[in-house]
C-alpha cells in the first residue's frame, strides 16, 4: 500500500506538479499597469507571450482601476517598502521617485547587458528618449505613448460638399469645416449637428499652446499658461463654442458616442480612441487625420512610461529589464502599435512589416504617426503632476464663457506658480 501512494504521488508530481517545478525556477517580476478594455487585453496577450518564450522570467501582472488609484498605490507601496518590481509612471512621477532613491538606473542595466546597443538606443524617437532622461541619466523606459488624432465622418463631409479625403490642414480651415458642418436639419432654430465637441482637456490645450509657438515652461522654469501663445489658444477654442457656436462642450465619452451617432462630423481624441471605437459598429465611412497645425506643427505625446524599482535583488531587477527590452523591440513595439494604435517607441518599427501592413489598410494614420517627428513632451516636474488637473477647471471657465481666456489663464498661472513654490519649499525642509 505504501509503495502505491509512493507511485500515485509521483504520477501527480509528474503531470500536474511539472509546470510549477519548472515555473519555480524563473525569476517572478511583478507589474503594476493601469491598462484596461481592450489595450489591457492587448497588453495581457503579449505578457502571456513573453512568458511563454522565456524560461526564466515570469512576468505577473497587476491591474490597477486608474491612474490615479495606481499613482496612490504606488506612493503607498514606498512608504511600506513593498514596491513592485516594475510600474507605468509618468514623468511627474519619476522626478518624486529619483528624489526618494527608488528606481533603478537604465543606464547602468544597459551597461551590463551584452546585447544591447548604443545603436539600438538611438533607435528610440528623440521625443521619447528625452522625456524619459533625468539630470542625464535614463530612469523610466518609454510604454504606452500617444499623440493626438482626428477621427470624422466622411460620409458628413460629403454632404456638406467637401472632400471626404481631406482634413483640415491648419485652424483656419478647421473653423470652416465647422461652420459648414453645423446645421438645423429639423428646422426648429437651433442646430443638431455640429462640427465637433470638446472636452475640458487639458492636453488638448497643451498642443494647441504649443501650436501657437509657446510653451508651459520657459527656460528658467518659469509657467507661461498666460502668454500671449496661451490666450490665443484658448481664444481658438471658446470662439468656437461661444462665438461661432459650432462646436458644444461634453464630458468624458459623451464626445465619442455623439460622433458615432452622426451628432458631431468631427472628434478629437488620442490616437488610441480608434480602439475604443471598435468596440462598437461605425455605421460611416471614417477617416483618420493628424491635428490641424497653426504658427507650428509641434504635438505633445502623452501616455505612460515604465520603470523598475528597486528592491535589492539584482536578478529580479535584470529580468524586470529584460522584460522592458523585449517589449520594445523592433517587432514588438510595431506589433504593439497596430493592436492598440498607440505610438511605436522606435524608429525601425515603421519599416516592420507589421506596421507597413498596417499603414497599407489605414493610410490616413500616416500623418497621426508622422506627428512623432516633431513632438514635444510635457514637464517632468512633480509640480506639473498638481497643476495639470488645476488647469482643467480654469480652462473650463473661458470655454463656459463664465471668464476671458486671459482671466483663466491668469488664474492657472498663479495657483501653477504657488504648487511650485510649494514643491520646493517642502524639498528645503
Amino acid at each position: 500500500m505504501r509503495k502505491f501512494i509512493i507511485l500515485i504521488l509521483a504520477i501527480v508530481c509528474m503531470v500536474g506538479g511539472c509546470k510549477s517545478a519548472l515555473n519555480s525556477d524563473k525569476v517572478k517580476v511583478t507589474f503594476w499597469h493601469g491598462l484596461s478594455g481592450p489595450l489591457g487585453d492587448t497588453l495581457n496577450e503579449m505578457i502571456r507571450e513573453f512568458n511563454r518564450t522565456h524560461d526564466d522570467v515570469e512576468v505577473v501582472a497587476n491591474p490597477i482601476s486608474s491612474y490615479t488609484a495606481l499613482s496612490q498605490k504606488l506612493m503607498a507601496s514606498i512608504q511600506a517598502k513593498k514596491q513592485p518590481d516594475i510600474a507605468q509612471v509618468f514623468e511627474s512621477w519619476t522626478s518624486k521617485y529619483i528624489e526618494a532613491g527608488v528606481l533603478c538606473s537604465f543606464e547602468e542595466l544597459m551597461a551590463a547587458d551584452k546585447d544591447f546597443s548604443s545603436e539600438s538606443l538611438n533607435d528610440i524617437y528623440p521625443v521619447f528618449l528625452k522625456s524619459n532622461t533625468f539630470n542625464d541619466t535614463i530612469y523610466s523606459f518609454p510604454f504606452n505613448k500617444s499623440v493626438r488624432a482626428y477621427f470624422y465622418n466622411k460620409d458628413e463631409f460629403y454632404r456638406a460638399g467637401l472632400d471626404p479625403n481631406h482634413f483640415p490642414a491648419n485652424w483656419t480651415e478647421f473653423r470652416s469645416y465647422c461652420q459648414k458642418m453645423t446645421t438645423d436639419t429639423n428646422k426648429d432654430g437651433k442646430p443638431d449637428k455640429f462640427g465637433t465637441n470638446f472636452n475640458v482637456n487639458e492636453w488638448q490645450f497643451v498642443n494647441l499652446l504649443h501650436q501657437s509657438g509657446g510653451s508651459i515652461l520657459d527656460e528658467k522654469g518659469n509657467p507661461q499658461l498666460n502668454s500671449a501663445q496661451g490666450v490665443e489658444a484658448l481664444s481658438f477654442v471658446s470662439d468656437l463654442i461661444n462665438k461661432d457656436k459650432t462646436v458644444y462642450l461634453v464630458r468624458e465619452f459623451e464626445g465619442q458616442n455623439d460622433f458615432l451617432a452622426g451628432i458631431a462630423a468631427m472628434y478629437e481624441g488620442s490616437s488610441v480612441s480608434i480602439t475604443h471605437m471598435r468596440q462598437q459598429p461605425i455605421n460611416f465611412n471614417i477617416g483618420y487625420a493628424p491635428l490641424p497645425i497653426h504658427k507650428t506643427n509641434k504635438s505633445a505625446v502623452s501616455g505612460a512610461n515604465i520603470v523598475i524599482f528597486k528592491s535589492g535583488n539584482k536578478a529580479r531587477e535584470q529580468a524586470a529589464w529584460k522584460f522592458i527590452k523585449w517589449f520594445t523591440d523592433t517587432e514588438q513595439t510595431a506589433k504593439w502599435s497596430a493592436a492598440t494604435c498607440y505610438m511605436p517607441v522606435r524608429k525601425s518599427a515603421m519599416q516592420s512589416p507589421t506596421l507597413v501592413n498596417f499603414l497599407k489598410e489605414y493610410p490616413q494614420f500616416q500623418g497621426i504617426y508622422d506627428q512623432l517627428e516633431n513632438a514635444v513632451y510635457e514637464p517632468q516636474i512633480p509640480a506639473w503632476f498638481k497643476a495639470r488637473p488645476e488647469l482643467k477647471g480654469f480652462l473650463e471657465k473661458a470655454m463656459r464663457g463664465n471668464s476671458t481666456p486671459k482671466e483663466a489663464l491668469d488664474e492657472a498661472n498663479a495657483k501653477f506658480k504657488a504648487i511650485i513654490a510649494e514643491e520646493l519649499y517642502v524639498k528645503k525642509l
